[in-house]
């Protein structure tokens, strides 16, 4: 199975570009944004062109995620070149709690060949071409196997049809520590697996464990488990110093005491906005998806990793993550106890609201 990781959205558009254009039978296509921009008219051009060639195209973008975003006009020119365009959990009276569940997945699947996931969205803000060298630091991974495309593809029919695809009834792997999988949280019984694969990738580390995430937030047993590692191995936690999303930011910060008396080290990553989640234990084990260190992502959104034990993957996320920390500033308590009152107000604030952030 071929293994490619991207950091950079213009290397990651133009393969995903190419893989839609050879593409034979199916491109299926999930995406937290897609923006009505320069990149996602590109996108929108490439899957109108597929459809008419007579293959099996479709888009099924977050409501929430692409509101404003992804204009009318967009979704119709796609549907009249015979793309099938879907916005998940639109706005409902009859039932206004649904709009809470977000599908926060990045997933593309083109026929049984490749399978798409990370932390890009479509729009500008990832690209170096269009928004300079302020564009958002990500991860993405292609994977070209025939059984995680069918994975991928049965995840994408669950939400796409509103039933279980005959393969999800099965009993999940016994081992979520070896091999290569696709981990996601979208069946009922499955609701909490992102939060046991943190755990099982801490506790496996015997040494070491890297972790990038834009927003952090952790629920008090996701917090529990990063205490207890911790203590136990050095525990590397990477997030942005300026966030797309200032109030997580400024909730991030109201945390760090803890997690700092408790022995993680905890860095900034200075240049720009960073967006990507990946996590390393030891080397020799790795995680690279969509899901935050927060509330939402492990108690609300419908979120989708992929886990190996390849080394060189693991080998490649380690040195990534080394130099992203080149990059980045140390957080200390002595540094931590410098903040001004208002940001302190402000975090404690965003805190409270912790459940919907």
């Amino acid at each position: 199975m071929t293994k490619q990781i991207f950091y950079e959205g213009d290397a990651l558009y133009a393969d995903m570009l190419r893989a839609i254009a050879c593409a034979r039978q199916r491109v299926w296509m999930e995406s937290y944004i897609f923006a009505g921009d320069r990149v996602g008219r590109r996108f929108a051009a490439a899957l109108a062109r597929a459809a008419r060639r007579g293959l099996d195209v479709r888009l099924h973008i977050d409501a929430a995620g692409s509101l404003f975003l992804f204009p009318r006009r967009l979704q119709q020119r796609l549907r009249r070149a015979g793309v099938r365009v879907r916005r998940f959990h639109r706005w409902s009276w009859r039932d206004p709690w649904r709009y809470n569940r977000r599908n926060h997945c990045k997933l593309l699947i083109v026929d049984r060949a490749h399978v798409y996931l990370g932390g890009f969205n479509i729009h500008e803000q990832s690209s170096r071409r269009y928004h300079g060298d302020g564009r958002w630091r990500d991860t993405h991974v292609r994977l070209d196997s025939a059984p995680l495309s069918d994975q991928g593809a049965d995840l994408f029919a669950l939400f796409w049809t509103r039933r279980v695809p005959a393969r999800l009834r099965r009993p999940p792997p016994p081992d979520l520590l070896a091999g290569d999988m696709l981990v996601t949280n979208r069946l009922p019984r499955h609701r909490h697996a992102l939060r046991y694969l943190l755990r099982l990738g801490l506790h496996r580390a015997q040494h070491r464990v890297s972790l990038t995430t834009p927003y952090f937030a952790p629920d008090p047993l996701t917090a529990r488990h990063l205490v207890d590692a911790a203590r136990r191995v050095e525990l590397r936690l990477l997030l942005p110093a300026r966030s797309d999303v200032r109030l997580l930011e400024l909730t991030a910060r109201h945390l760090y005491a803890r997690f700092l008396k408790a022995g993680v080290r905890i860095f900034e990553y200075v240049p720009r906005t960073l967006h990507a989640k990946t996590m390393v234990a030891d080397a020799d084990w790795a995680s690279i998806g969509s899901a935050n260190l927060d509330f939402r992502s492990f108690l609300h959104n419908y979120e989708i990793h992929y886990v190996t034990t390849d080394p060189r993957v693991c080998g490649d996320l380690q040195a990534q993550f080394e130099r992203d920390l080149c990059q980045a500033r140390e957080i200390t308590l002595e540094s931590l106890g410098r903040r001004p009152c208002w940001e302190r107000v402000a975090g404690w604030l965003g805190w409270q609201f912790r459940w919907w952030l």
